[in-house]
């Protein structure tokens, strides 16, 4: 499954062109929800191209630090890209579940949409309380309910059309129930835990409006993708919208 979600370079190219809507509207809340503030040392993990550490950046100012991390190289040369003109940012290829970070390297530790596609989430957040410094503050978004999803149509479409890919698909909610993750911020040693839902809602006209996959990943997924319907879908603004689950914890 690891494999199927790896973000290669074709994914990166494309990513802030299909999810960067999406990243956008929930990091505001996200970067809230840890309290990020002037003069703080920040984590984004799993950064994808950049876009939450680029907002946290922002806040921090020239007396802070943002450290955008992510476990694949072209996504990490992405962020490069964005965050390359600032002199207290810095680009990085990590393991969410093995940070090489000392004990307490962090005041704050975010993680955009993609605690739900590690493999152990519980691994993962054990590493954030161990890089956050006491006091320090963990926020991870992830999505809630496939009803009101953004992506349940794309989602069935890639179940349906590529059965190899459902499991992989599958995991974009896998943690959206609110008892199972606060149980996994317990468990990882995080206290006074908070749990906020934000929705917004998206205009996507059609599966390849918003996918727009290039010619590489139509050479992998070869006769799979040619099997999704061209035809124009009624706007989903109207009944679907993406819910995501903004969570912080104290490190004490």
């Amino acid at each position: 499954m690891a494999e199927e979600l790896t973000y290669r370079d074709e994914a990166a190219a494309g990513y802030d062109g299909a999810f960067a809507r999406v990243t956008t509207r929930f990091a505001p809340y996200l970067l809230r929800a840890a309290h990020i503030a002037p003069g703080m040392r920040v984590l984004d993990i799993a950064a994808g191209t950049g876009l939450a550490a680029e907002a946290a950046l922002n806040i921090v100012g020239p007396t802070g630090h943002v450290i955008a991390a992510d476990l694949s190289p072209a996504m990490v040369e992405k962020s490069r890209g964005r965050l390359g003109h600032a002199k207290n940012a810095s680009v990085a290829v990590e393991d969410g579940q093995a940070l090489s970070f000392p004990d307490e390297s962090f005041d704050a530790v975010v993680c955009s949409l993609g605690l739900m596609f590690f493999p152990d989430p519980l691994r993962g957040l054990a590493e954030f309380r161990r890089v956050l410094r006491p006091g320090g503050r963990v926020a991870v978004s992830v999505n809630t309910v496939p009803g009101r999803s953004y992506n349940t149509r794309i989602n069935l479409a890639i179940a349906r059309h590529v059965p190899s890919l459902a499991a992989a698909a599958a995991r974009v909610f896998s943690l959206g129930d609110e008892m199972k993750l606060r149980s996994l911020l317990e468990v990882a040693d995080f206290r006074d835990v908070e749990i906020t839902t934000e929705m917004h809602r998206f205009v996507l006209p059609s599966f390849h409006a918003y996918f727009n996959p290039s010619r590489k990943v139509r050479a992998r997924l070869g006769k799979h993708l040619s099997r999704f319907p061209r035809r124009r879908a009624k706007p989903c603004a109207r009944k679907y919208g993406a819910t995501s689950g903004i969570l912080a914890a104290s490190s004490r």
